[in-house]
């Protein structure tokens, strides 16, 4: 059942969600190269702490780590370890917070120094794919309509849209119904009403779409070994349009 938040509940959300967005604002500008993705992981868990606020991801599932940290051919789930950042990597940070019982989830791909015009066409195709499907989450709109969205944007750069993970409802969980494809026929679904809080998230591959976990149980990688991006927001549904939870100081 999808879950209507109150307004108080989404001014509440929106604590997190700045504690989220001042989160990847401060591992982007820390991500460069040289520093190891575990170094990334105690900047986060001591940036929460400071904010008074709990990691999302800390030992949900058993996943062992505050943020994901996916490199490359990495798509979502990369466990923070030993690896150090290189020049030219495509870098996807995966944060979320726990603020008086609610959270908020947000996701960004950095490229870090220099890479090929097609890798950093990638990245701002996922992103211009995640503003598309905010744009869409509006009342009265159905749930396939952001998943539309997304995929247009995406397929039209000729890029691949991952099918094994989507976005989610979030609010007192991390993961709440409804799940939300990246892709799918527009005006299906539910239709958006008031109080929906959904997180919004494109994952995209430069080349084909499938993925596979790897041993550890958790990293998605795409099964070609191609570069992939990831970008998310969590929006709140309101009368006045989509409220982006936890948007960035640069307003991205």
């Amino acid at each position: 059942m999808i879950e209507l938040k109150s307004t108080r509940e989404i001014e509440l959300m929106r604590e997190a969600g700045r504690v989220v967005a001042g989160l990847l604002d401060h591992l982007t500008t820390y991500a460069r190269p040289g520093v190891k993705t575990k170094d990334l992981d105690q900047e986060a868990l001591a940036y929460l702490r400071t904010h008074a606020a709990k990691p999302a991801f800390l030992g949900y599932r058993g996943f062992p780590a505050t943020i994901c940290v996916s490199i490359n051919e990495e798509v979502v789930h990369g466990i923070p370890g030993e690896r150090a950042i290189a020049s030219g990597d495509l870098v996807s940070l995966d944060v979320g917070a726990i603020v008086n019982g609610f959270y908020a989830d947000a996701a960004a791909t950095v490229v870090i120094g220099t890479a090929p015009s097609k890798a950093q066409q990638l990245t701002r195709t996922t992103q211009r794919a995640l503003e598309a499907g905010i744009a869409q989450a509006v009342v009265g709109h159905r749930l396939s309509d952001i998943s539309h969205a997304v995929q247009q944007v995406i397929e039209r750069e000729g890029f691949g849209v991952v099918r094994d993970f989507v976005g989610h409802g979030i609010g007192r969980a991390l993961h709440e119904d409804p799940p939300i494809p990246n892709f799918g026929p527009p005006h299906i679904g539910p239709r958006l009403q008031v109080g929906m809080v959904l997180a919004i998230e494109p994952m995209v591959t430069m080349g084909h779409y499938d993925v596979e976990v790897l041993a550890d149980g958790w990293t998605a990688v795409t099964k070609d070994r191609s570069l992939a991006a990831h970008f998310e927001h969590t929006v709140a549904i309101t009368e006045h349009g989509p409220d982006v939870l936890t948007q960035r100081a640069d307003g991205s």
